[in-house]
């Protein structure tokens, strides 16, 4: 990720560490300073590392890198802003992942547009295997979406597999845009 940056010092040079018959040496001078050049972005990167895990102020190489970590997959497409905010937000959306709750704040995430979820809802247990579930005979979600003016359109295929994804793999889904001039009941 990060490579020599030129010009970079070391706060804690290796020569001066050295005893004083190599300090006097030319050779095991140059040599320990060259070895000074290669890890001086590696202290650098330790001395920052609350700010590298932090998503907000981590690069943008280590945001992508962080996004990693949580297996938080993002759009080349959408702002550095919105990238930041998914990395950030991606441990409080997996706690509540498969609720409606969750998938509301996952399409509010991604498409910066209001949301609205119909569930069927119905939750019952039965010690008896193939019993039907509670309420519809099929359960289902709906979401509409209505943009809000001037944030980034995102496509109605690219919404409905993320839904895909987040839901649980049981429950069908439909996903509506709704123009921007009428309101969400």
């Amino acid at each position: 990720m990060r490579a020599a940056v030129p010009g970079l010092r070391t706060p804690y040079p290796l020569g001066t560490l050295m005893p004083a018959v190599y300090q006097e040496d030319q050779v095991t001078m140059r040599w320990t300073a060259g070895l000074d050049d290669v890890l001086a972005p590696v202290i650098s990167a330790i001395d920052c590392l609350s700010a590298y895990i932090d998503p907000m102020l981590a690069p943008d190489d280590f945001v992508l890198w962080l996004a990693g970590w949580f297996g938080t997959v993002l759009d080349e497409n959408w702002p550095s802003s919105r990238r930041r905010a998914a990395v950030a937000s991606s441990v409080a959306l997996y706690r509540q992942a498969g609720t409606v709750s969750g998938l509301r704040a996952l399409v509010e995430l991604v498409t910066g547009g209001d949301v609205e979820i119909a569930d069927s809802g119905g939750v019952a247990w039965s010690q008896a295997p193939n019993t039907p579930p509670p309420g519809r005979n099929e359960p289902m979600v709906e979401i509409r979406v209505r943009a809000r003016p001037g944030a980034a359109q995102v496509a109605l295929k690219t919404i409905d597999e993320l839904v895909a994804a987040a839901k649980p793999a049981h429950v069908a889904h439909r996903v509506e845009e709704v123009p921007e001039h009428d309101r969400l009941p």
